[in-house]
Order: C-alpha cells, then structure tokens, then sequence
C-alpha cells in the first residue's frame, strides 16, 4: 500500500514486529482476520508517527487531513492519487465491513471518527507546551491512541467471529470492563513511550499530566501511573465475576452465553497481549536511537497534508 518505503525505513517498520502484536493481542484471529488484524495494527502506527512533525504542530492541518479519513468512515472514496495512509485506511474500513453485523459496523464507524478527530486536539496540546489537566487528558488520550481505543477491542471481537446481544454489550460491567481495559493499555502505554514523547513534545502522557498536576517527582508520578492501572485491572476482575450472573438474569443461553464469556476473554488478552508486545519491540526500547528528536518521527511521509 506504499505505507513503508524501503532501506531503513522497512528495517524500522519490521523491528516493531506487527505480527507479534497481532498474535498476541488476537489470539482468536485465523486466516483473513488475523491478516486484517496485523494490518490495522500497522496503519495505526505508521498513521501516528506522521503527526511527529510539522503535521502535529498544525492543529488546523490535522484536523483538514483528519476530515479526509473520516468521510472515508462514511463512505466517501479516496480522490485518485490519494496518499498511501487513505488509500490503506479505505481498504482497511473495506475489509472490516465485509460481513459484519450492521451494530458492529455502527458502532466501529464512530470509533473510528473519534480517533481521526482526537488528532488536531493532540496538536493543540504541543502548541500548548505543558500537561492538560486528567479530565482533558483522558478525552483526549482515549482518542488518540488507536490501539487502546475500543477499536483494538472491536477488532478482537470481530476476530473470534462473535456476536454479543446488546443488552450484554451495553450492560454496566462490560462498559465498565471495556473502559479498563482501554485505560490500562494507554496507560502502560504511556510509561514505556514517555522518552519518546516527552522528547518530541507530546503532552498527552499519564506520567506527565500526574507530574504537571500534583507537583511531584518523576518517580512518584510513575509509581501513581501503576496505581491507576492497578485499580482498573482490579475493578476488571472484579466485574468479571459477575458477568456470569448479569448474562442468566437477561435469560441469555448457548452462542449469546459463550459469545460473552469470548468477549470477556478478547478483552483480557489485549491488555496482557499488548503489555507483553510494548516490552519487547524496538519501537519503544530504541526509539530515539533510530530516529531522534530533532527531526521528524518517521521516515516517510506518507499522509497528504
């Protein structure tokens, strides 16, 4: 899709291991989805590492660029000669619909949109040079991300090929549930990439946000980043064990029951899938000796401005 360009580029690109991600943040996904599975992995990547420049300091620009994507959310084509990240974004959204309960596409659509759009409001937040406060942040931060927006999550679901009632989907424990396992993977997320970030100026960083706010030390905003995802990981166990009770009283049986009870699991495999892969890719463990600071965050420029 000309999202990767040869020599260094690819050599950095392969050093993230993509499939590694994949195989251990789905471990559901066989064939075709497991493919889809590496490869929006891949786009949210690359996508992200555009606005580590000129692009991320230009609110008005991103959110031009943005617009573009999301009318593709929407229906729209890309242009002819559209860049590589449209033109792989289209096939992308083209492949995930393919065969998806019209609910899931909905909902999907709109996680999507949420993730475009968060890209001008991370761009406001480097003009503004310092920490928004935790409120802001997690707005923000829980769009941005888009391997710890439900659309990780939504993509595991649609992997293991299940469908959940709405009434389960919507109940308070599996949103709850859903909101932590979101949190918990931007917030590791957040203490293995802060060299990174903080060297190029993003201020969407738990780490940050708690040290700007509370005055502390880097070590004590750290050690309050681990208690933040300590207690939505407990929070997640604890409405776990009541899923099963929440699913009888809805009078849900056979698929309904064991499509729930995958969902559970697809959650829990991404938080400790994505953990496993962020402590062991180069992405984060040699970042600013591949590409440093002082110039943008990737090799090629591969999203039209």
């Amino acid at each position: 899709m000309g999202l990767v360009g040869e020599g260094r580029s690819l050599e950095w690109f392969a050093s993230w291991d993509m499939p590694l991600l994949a195989a251990y943040g789905f471990p559901y996904a066989r064939g075709a989805a497991l493919d889809l599975s590496a490869d929006v992995m891949a786009f949210f990547f690359v996508f992200d590492d555009q606005f580590d420049g000129p692009l991320g300091q230009d609110p008005a620009r991103a959110a031009t660029v943005c617009r573009q994507l999301i009318d593709i959310v929407h229906g729209a084509s890309p242009a002819a000669g559209a860049d590589a990240c449209s033109a792989a974004f289209a096939d992308l959204w083209a492949r995930g619909r393919d065969g998806a309960h019209p609910s899931w596409v909905a909902r999907t659509a709109y996680e999507w949109e949420y993730y475009f759009a968060t890209q001008a409001h991370e761009a406001i937040g480097r003009l503004r040079g310092t920490p928004a406060d935790m409120e802001t942040y997690l707005q923000v931060r829980r769009g941005i991300a888009g391997t710890d927006l439900p659309l990780s999550l939504s993509l595991g679901e649609r992997a293991a090929g299940i469908a959940i009632p709405t009434t389960a989907f919507h109940s308070p424990q599996l949103r709850i549930m859903r909101q932590a396992a979101i949190d918990v993977t931007f917030m590791c997320n957040d203490v293995y990439s802060l060299e990174k970030e903080e060297a190029r100026g993003d201020m969407d960083n738990l780490v940050l946000v708690i040290e700007h706010t509370r005055s502390c030390t880097r070590d004590e905003a750290i050690t309050a980043t681990r208690r933040e995802v300590d207690g939505r990981v407990e929070r997640f166990q604890e409405l776990a064990l009541q899923v099963p009770a929440m699913c009888r009283q809805l009078g849900l049986t056979g698929p309904e029951l064991t499509g729930v009870a995958t969902y559970v699991e697809v959650m829990g495999t991404w938080m400790s899938g994505y953990h496993a892969w962020q402590t062991q890719t180069r992405r984060y463990t040699s970042a600013l000796q591949i590409i440093p600071s002082t110039g943008p965050g990737y090799f090629d420029e591969v999203l039209g401005t």
